[in-house]
């Protein structure tokens, strides 16, 4: 005897295999790019100490031709500080500000990654040309995400924030 398929039979593989595609909000995008962008930044800092003579720059007071300095430790701790606080600023500003935001610090950026090559020698092109590629591509991705905004229409019906307009008497 032949029973109809019922409802709860397998699912065919094809609908097994079918992954749900959600759209991320930009925030969340802008946020994690910058999260790698900071574990990049500070790991390529952390491998850059494994070079011959590094360290002993370090011990002699000298970073790159730079004498130690209290002046020189702040400028390094602001130019972390302003990427990692980014992350927040990502998810927590409102879209506008937070859309120039990202634009101006992504830029401002990109010239500065680039510039932590300057001096070194082709022996160390490859690591310094990886790093700084992988920067600026996520960089360039936050950019692009940030140019590329979605802009709601605001329509009679919804303000721009999406809710219902009530009229005074639904108020």
């Amino acid at each position: 005897m032949r029973t109809s398929q019922s409802h709860t039979a397998p699912e065919s593989p094809a609908s097994r295999s079918a992954l749900e595609d959600l759209r991320v909000p930009v925030q969340a995008k802008l946020a994690a790019a910058w999260t790698s962008f900071m574990f990049l930044y500070v790991y390529v800092d952390y491998f850059h100490l494994h070079k011959p003579g590094v360290i002993d720059n370090l011990r002699a007071g000298v970073v790159f031709e730079f004498d130690i300095s209290p002046a020189l430790l702040t400028v390094m701790l602001a130019s972390v500080a302003i990427p990692a606080l980014m992350v927040v600023l990502s998810m927590t500003l409102p879209a506008r500000l937070n859309r120039a935001t990202n634009l101006v610090f992504a830029v401002l950026y990109i010239p500065y990654s680039v510039v932590n090559a300057a001096g070194e020698t082709w022996d160390w092109a490859v690591f310094y040309g990886l790093s700084i590629g992988l920067e600026v591509l996520l960089l360039a991705f936050i950019l692009r995400s940030a140019w590329t905004w979605p802009r709601c229409t605001v329509s009679p019906v919804t303000s721009p924030d999406r809710q219902p307009l009530r009229t005074p008497q639904q108020a």
